[in-house]
């Protein structure tokens, strides 16, 4: 189940990567071809991340916004500012998924996808952003 949970994140940031670049095609529709290889209740677990995510975009945005030191969003990589939008909303959002887990997994995405810094820099924004603003059931997980 946790290299299903892997893959499917790895769906879920492909499908926002894309998405960066058109905002104007519907995130739901770009995803399909990323998360057709899931497992069927993965496809619908990925599938409600994605509209979770495009919901809530502006108030993500917003908090990684609050802890970039010396940068702005708009100068993130489009990885780098993707895989923050994920583990953020792992982290604010999704109730059952320990921090450390969503650390983990934004580190590796950030490794496989982004540059030799890019699971540090993806490390130390979410850190942050975990200890101030995930809920504190997160931390009895």
């Amino acid at each position: 189940m946790l290299k299903s949970r892997h893959k499917m994140r790895e769906a879920i940031f492909k499908s926002l990567f894309q998405w960066d670049f058109n905002k104007e095609e519907i995130l739901e529709e770009i995803s399909k071809e990323h998360i057709v290889s899931l497992e069927p209740n993965l496809q619908e677990l990925a599938v409600n991340y994605l509209k979770g995510i495009r919901e809530n975009i502006d108030v993500i945005d917003e908090i990684i916004s609050k802890y970039l030191k010396n940068w702005t969003l708009e100068r993130l990589s489009v990885t780098d500012r993707n895989i923050l939008r994920l583990g953020t909303y792992e982290l604010i959002y999704v109730d059952d998924i320990p921090i450390e887990v969503t650390l983990d997994e934004m580190i590796e995405l950030g490794k496989t996808y982004g540059t030799e810094n890019s699971g540090k820099f993806v490390n130390g924004v979410l850190d942050k952003i975990a200890k101030a603003e995930a809920p504190k059931e997160k931390f009895e997980l």
